[in-house]
């Protein structure tokens, strides 16, 4: 690696929605975020150190891969668990149950407009797999 690229990370994830309001409302409601700002129905969201941008796309509902996600880190189990609790009982769309395939436990959901999350910790992670994963 070198000094150019050294210190890159990530810092928004940009993606097209039929419903913005209702997708907006999920990262407002369940993940933290804040809206910083709209324009024809489009919304830039916040949380410190990474943004979210939701397209408005009009009337069509966008065609995502069927394994296309992003996904958020909890810091443990419990916190995970606790959040799938709470997106089942209100209703959001869920793809998988709580599972750990020994890169640590998560569960898949998908947001109003389509795109699938992942939401998960490495807490609980083999111990094969935890030297490759960076503070």
């Amino acid at each position: 690696m070198n000094d150019l690229i050294s210190n890159m990370k990530l810092n928004h994830l940009s993606f097209p929605s039929a419903d913005t309001a209702a997708t907006a409302q999920f990262f407002e409601q369940y993940l933290g975020f804040t809206v910083s700002g709209v324009w024809e129905k489009s919304y830039i969201l916040k949380r410190p150190g990474f943004d979210v941008v939701i397209d408005h796309t009009g009337s069509d509902v966008p065609a995502w891969p069927r394994a296309f996600h992003a996904g958020f880190e909890l810091p443990s189990l419990e916190a995970v668990r606790k959040l799938y609790e709470r997106f089942k009982a209100d209703g959001v769309e869920m793809e998988t149950e709580v599972f750990n395939n020994g890169r640590g436990s998560r569960f898949f959901c998908r947001a109003p407009g389509g795109v699938m999350f992942e939401l998960n910790t490495r807490a609980d992670a083999a111990p094969e797999y935890r030297d490759s994963f960076q503070n």
